[in-house]
């Protein structure tokens, strides 16, 4: 395990923001990964695990810890299921299984960010989830070091949480899905299609760590509004936070260099040279505004550091 010294890290996030972490290790396998937290304990240095780089807003001022980042490329197919390590990327992954004529998952295409940070969070667009698709997951207790497998249901899931985001300690290390048997052409023109249809919202490409607030579960009244004005039904009795973000009149807001996207107000973006001063000082107006308005609490999905 090499470790390096005050490394920048805003290139590692999907941010862009973010000062210098003041140690920083890749890690591949769990035996380094134990090895990573070893150090940082035997220095008394906090531990931060960075895989993808989304879903997370990284102070100005730099961490003062350990960052490790987990990256990893090995990935196996038997039958339906694919078993792959959490630092693969899920985008590739799904293409690299609709190549193999594997599918069910396209819709999640285009989301940022590793397998094992979607399923921490239970990643979702569209209707599917990426719990849909996991049998069983492969963590380590940085606590004992020891390691689990987790099935479905152990994991705990719900929207946009799972076990493993509720206890941080866990790091996931492998993931077994089932998927489903795709005409290759097909499943392609599916994933292209869905890639389409995030472009046309403007969540593609940008500088922003995804969507930044959980779609809120929100009072009977303020459902209702939401179904006659977009004519779908809410789900699991939760409203869009943009929507909510767009009814305050906060779309195309903006703070500093970050901004509430005019296509996506629950994207918060980084225009060029944003700070995450700026983020959270939107993120906090916001939360404010449909707090009085709508008294719904509006919770960061982003992780804030």
């Amino acid at each position: 395990m090499k470790i390096q010294e005050n490394v920048p890290l805003g290139s590692h996030t999907t941010f862009e923001i973010g000062w210098k972490a003041r140690y920083y290790a890749t890690v591949r396998t769990e035996d380094v990964i134990r090895e990573a937290v070893a150090w940082a304990r035997e220095r008394k240095t906090r531990f931060v695990v960075l895989a993808g780089g989304s879903n997370v807003l990284l102070p100005d001022e730099g961490l003062d810890a350990l960052v490790v980042c987990v990256e990893s490329d090995d990935v196996s197919f038997l039958g339906n299921a694919l078993e792959a390590e959490a630092g693969c990327n899920l985008a590739q992954l799904i293409h690299h299984a609709s190549e193999r004529g594997l599918g069910g998952w396209e819709k999640l295409a285009g989301i940022p960010g590793t397998l094992g940070g979607a399923v921490r969070g239970n990643a979702g667009a569209f209707g599917p989830e990426i719990k849909d698709f996991v049998v069983k997951v492969r963590a380590l207790d940085t606590e004992t070091g020891k390691t689990r497998e987790f099935t479905n249901a152990a994991c705990e899931f719900s929207y946009r949480q799972s076990f493993f985001k509720r206890h941080p300690e866990w790091i996931i290390t492998r993931v077994l899905l089932e998927l489903e048997p795709a005409d290759p052409a097909e499943s392609a023109k599916l994933i292209e299609r869905t890639i389409a249809e995030r472009e046309k919202r403007h969540i593609q490409n940008v500088r922003a760590a995804g969507s930044y607030f959980v779609n809120p579960v929100a009072p009977k009244d303020i459902r209702n509004m939401f179904e006659k004005e977009k004519g779908v039904k809410s789900r699991e009795g939760r409203v869009p936070a943009g929507w909510l973000i767009e009814k305050v009149g906060l779309k195309g807001a903006r703070v500093g260099g970050a901004v509430a996207s005019e296509q996506h107000p629950n994207y918060l973006k980084n225009d060029g040279n944003a700070t995450a001063e700026d983020v959270r000082t939107l993120a906090k107006m916001i939360q404010n505004a449909v707090r009085k308005q709508f008294g719904i609490e509006l919770e960061e999905e982003a992780a804030v550091l």
